[in-house]
C-alpha cells in the first residue's frame, strides 16, 4: 500500500527540514511505499524552498488559507497521488516522525481512522489554557459521538482512502473534530494510540493570545453542538428563555392572586409574551434543524 505522509506548513522553515527528513528516515527503514507532501499554506519565509530541498513534494496556496482548507488540500492532493493511507502529522516537530508505524500498523490491522493521542501517551509540555482547551472539546465530542474520545483535537493521525473520499470536511475553521464527528457516523472503525507530545521548542503562533485562544476554542464547541447536535443546542437555548418567560408569568400570576394587577404590570406582561414566543420558537427551530440533518 502506497503511503502519503502530509505536514502543513505556515512559516516552518526552522523545522519542516528535520521534520521531513525523519520523516523520511523512518518510512524507508520500515521499507513502506511512500511519499512525503508539504502543503505550504501561504509562508512568507523559506518553507517551501527548504521542504523541496529535503525531498518532499510541495503544494504552496497562494496565500494563508487556516488549518481547514489546507487539510482539504492535502486531502485531495493525496488521492491525487494514489494514497492508499494518509498520515498527517504536523511541521514543528512536538509530534515524532518515529511513531507513524503505530497509527499504520493500526490501519493494517483493520481500523479507518486512527489517532495520535496525547493524553493516553506523555505531555512534555502544553500550556494549561491549551490543555483544558483540548479536554473540553473531547468531551463535547465523545457526548456527540457516543465514542470515548481522549484527543479530539491531535493533529497525528492516519485514515484510509475510502476515509479520505467519503468525508468531505465543510468547516472553515479546523477540521480535527469534523472528520472524528463524520467518520463515527459513518460507521467507520475508529482507534486511539497512545503518543509522545514534545515541547515546542519556538513561541507558539496557535496560543500567543491565551484568552483569545479560549474564547476561539468555547467558539468551536458550541459551533460542534449546533451543527451536529441541533436539538440539543437549541432545545437547551430554547428552554432556557422558555423557562425564564414561565417564570415571569408564575410572578405575575402570583401578584394577580395577592394584590392583583396593575397598569404598570403591562409591560412586563408583554415583556413575558415575547419572551414565551422567543423560547417556543427557538424550541421548534431546534426539531426543524434536527430532522433537517437526518
Amino acid at each position: 500500500m502506497k503511503i502519503i505522509v502530509t505536514v502543513p506548513a505556515y512559516n516552518e522553515q526552522d523545522t519542516i527540514g528535520k521534520v521531513v527528513d525523519e520523516i523520511k528516515e523512518v518510512m524507508e527503514s520500515n521499507s513502506y511505499s511512500y511519499a512525503v507532501l508539504v502543503v505550504d499554506d501561504g509562508s512568507k519565509d523559506g518553507t517551501a524552498e527548504i521542504a523541496k530541498e529535503h525531498g518532499a513534494a510541495v503544494f504552496s496556496h497562494p496565500k494563508n488559507y487556516g488549518l481547514a482548507e489546507t487539510f482539504r488540500t492535502e486531502v485531495k492532493k493525496c488521492l491525487e497521488m494514489g494514497a492508499d493511507i494518509i498520515v498527517h502529522i504536523d511541521a514543528d516537530t512536538q509530534y515524532k516522525a518515529a511513531e507513524i508505524p503505530k497509527l499504520v500498523k493500526e490501519i493494517e490491522n483493520g481500523y479507518d481512522l486512527v489517532l495520535g493521542s496525547r493524553f493516553r501517551g506523555r505531555i512534555e509540555s502544553m500550556p494549561l489554557v491549551k490543555r483544558i482547551g483540548n479536554i473540553a472539546f473531547s468531551r463535547a465530542i465523545s457526548r456527540i459521538t457516543g465514542l470515548k474520545i481522549s484527543d479530539a483535537q491531535t493533529g497525528f493521525r492516519a485514515f484510509t482512502r475510502d476515509i479520505a473520499k467519503k468525508i468531505q470536511i465543510s468547516s472553515n475553521h479546523t477540521y480535527t473534530q469534523e472528520q472524528i464527528i463524520r467518520a463515527v457516523r459513518e460507521k467507520f472503525r475508529i482507534k486511539e494510540v497512545p503518543i509522545y507530545f514534545a515541547k515546542r521548542l519556538d513561541k507558539s503562533r496557535l496560543i500567543s493570545n491565551p484568552f483569545g485562544y479560549a474564547v476561539r476554542a468555547w467558539i468551536n464547541i458550541i459551533r460542534i453542538y449546533r451543527d451536529y447536535e441541533p436539538l440539543k443546542f437549541f432545545g437547551t437555548v430554547g428552554s432556557a428563555i422558555f423557562g425564564f418567560g414561565v417564570a415571569i408569568g408564575l410572578f405575575l400570576v402570583y401578584r394577580h392572586i395577592t394584590i392583583g394587577l396593575s397598569g404598570r404590570h403591562f409591560g412586563l406582561m408583554m415583556l413575558d409574551v415575547i419572551i414565551l414566543s422567543l423560547g417556543f420558537q427557538i424550541l421548534i427551530f431546534g426539531f426543524i434543524a434536527d430532522m433537517m440533518r437526518k
